[in-house]
């Protein structure tokens, strides 16, 4: 009798398994207030496109999404992930924009072997040995961008760089990975406070060392005051700026204006590639926001779109952690940066772009394509990862 109950029993258990489950519950942190809020702005609004597009619904299921502003702080960061991991019971994160605030929550998400992603911040050690299979990023790793433009800078032949970036772990990734490829001295470094607004101190500090170019990684609101004092202290008559795109991207142009004009910059996304995809996501996105997308954006609307193929993949059953995970993997939808596919450590092998500053036939500052630095990217550590 009791091998009949217990057969039953497992029979039961193997029936749940196979169900699919009844509607998809995602946790959505990020930064949406604060100097850097105009990034995770960008891509929650790209998010909801893409469920937008995707019906309305992720794989065919009703879908809610339960966003939360962890206001850049990471102990608001690791309470909101406590919360919707142990209360609110939700099937998928995504949403965090800056790597410190990831790292104080990954523990609480990763740990609860609850899949992770990341529409943003990629951090070296989780592409590398601290790889992690509930941990997908749609983006990049942390240094991808500025070891396309440290490439480029040394292509073009700079020799005395100056440094400026963030002192965060994000900003520490991003110059090492710059160090990476450009080959010619240094004629000095600057680190910043995280959301620093003022950068008289660190000007004056670039025109004493009297560098070739400048390298700077100021995201969000930083950079948009970066941007602005440095054309008032009358640098950009002195100094070649170079920086990643998210030092560019459409939002901060925007707000600044004609000191970004002719600047060079490093994504792997942009307004004009030339794809279906991504010709639909722009013109939708600026139908739906009046605005133009930004790379943040472009990767918030990729995570809502490779989650929607992963739970149509598994026909639902979410619950199947193995099936789940083979899907995420397969990357079953097509990008707004076209073709590209996860490696093993579930980082993107894909193209990074070199970048132009112009304006557009409507007076528009916007980003053009002017060329290709790296083609089928891997990043620097998956050899490390074991996964």
């Amino acid at each position: 009798m009791k091998k009949k109950l217990l057969c039953l029993a497992l029979a039961g258990a193997m029936s749940m398994a196979a169900q699919a489950a009844d509607k998809v519950k995602v946790g959505f942190v990020s930064t949406l207030s604060g100097p850097g809020g105009i990034l995770g702005v960008a891509i929650r609004d790209g998010f909801q496109l893409g469920i937008e597009h995707a019906g309305g619904k992720l794989g065919g299921l009703p879908v809610e999404v339960l966003i939360e502003d962890d206001q850049q702080k990471p102990d608001v960061a690791k309470q909101l992930a406590d919360k919707l991991i142990k209360r609110d019971k939700v099937d998928f994160m995504t949403g965090i924009v800056f790597q410190n605030i990831l790292q104080a929550a990954q523990a609480t998400v990763l740990g609860a072997e609850t899949y992770y992603v990341s529409p943003n911040t990629g951090p070296s050690d989780l592409a590398g040995a601290g790889c992690n299979p509930y941990f997908f990023a749609v983006s990049w790793v942390s240094d991808s961008y500025s070891e396309a433009t440290g490439k480029h800078m040394t292509d073009k032949g700079y020799k005395n760089v100056f440094v400026i970036a963030p002192n965060y772990p994000g900003g520490k990734d991003v110059v090492n990975g710059f160090k990476r490829y450009y080959k010619g001295n240094y004629a000095g470094e600057a680190y910043t406070k995280l959301g620093q607004l003022d950068y008289a101190v660190e000007i004056s500090q670039m025109r004493a060392a009297k560098p070739d170019a400048v390298f700077f990684f100021l995201p969000g609101g930083m950079g948009v005051n970066f941007l602005k004092q440095w054309q008032q202290a009358g640098m950009n008559k002195e100094f070649p700026l170079f920086g990643t795109g998210w030092s560019f991207d459409q939002d901060t142009l925007a707000a600044v204006g004609e000191p970004t004009l002719g600047a060079l910059n490093t994504s792997h996304w942009n307004l004009d590639l030339d794809n279906a995809a991504n010709k639909k996501f722009v013109a939708d996105f600026e139908k739906k926001y009046g605005r133009l997308p930004n790379e943040f954006a472009a990767q918030g609307y990729d995570a809502a779109l490779l989650l929607d193929a992963a739970v149509r993949d598994v026909k639902g059953k979410i619950e199947d952690k193995a099936a789940l995970r083979k899907a995420l993997e397969a990357a079953n939808f097509k990008s707004v940066r076209g073709a590209f596919k996860f490696n093993k450590n579930h980082f993107p092998i894909q193209n990074y772009y070199l970048r132009q500053v112009v304006k557009d036939d409507k007076g528009r500052f916007v980003n053009k394509t002017a060329g290709t630095v790296f083609t089928d990217h891997q990043d620097a550590y998956v050899s490390a990862c074991n996964m």
